[in-house]
């Protein structure tokens, strides 16, 4: 499985940016699709993951409320609408995928697949 994402870009404090992660590849059979993103000096962290299976979202708690993940699976994407940006959003946001669930599925090391990463900067 192959990840692009896009819809990266430069937004002041309060908008909205949509991040997109189109797959390709043999099969778009993953059960974990995430956004994870870092910023300058900082590990990678979890923003949100959707479950296929569940057809159920999670998110983390900075984000909780102002994100929505969401997945199309006949376009073979998975997108992160972003509202209210605040400069703390400011990171590279890579997607990922995991072929099986795992319930640990914040864990950056428990994801197969990860697309190129796309940009955001968040002016104040």
């Amino acid at each position: 499985v192959q990840l692009q994402a896009s819809g990266g870009g430069l937004v002041q404090a309060g908008g909205s940016l949509r991040l997109s992660c189109a797959a390709s590849g043999r099969t778009f059979s993953n059960d974990a699709m995430g956004w994870f993103r870092q910023a300058p000096g900082k590990e990678r962290e979890f923003v949100a993951a959707f479950r296929r299976s569940l057809n159920r979202e999670y998110y983390a708690d900075s984000v909780k409320g102002r994100f929505t993940i969401s997945r199309d699976n006949a376009k073979n994407t998975v997108s992160l609408q972003m509202r209210s940006l605040k400069p703390e959003d400011t990171a590279v946001y890579y997607c990922a995928a995991r072929a099986v669930w795992n319930v640990d599925y914040s864990n950056v090391r428990h994801y197969d697949y990860w697309g190129q990463g796309t940009l955001v900067t968040v002016s104040s």
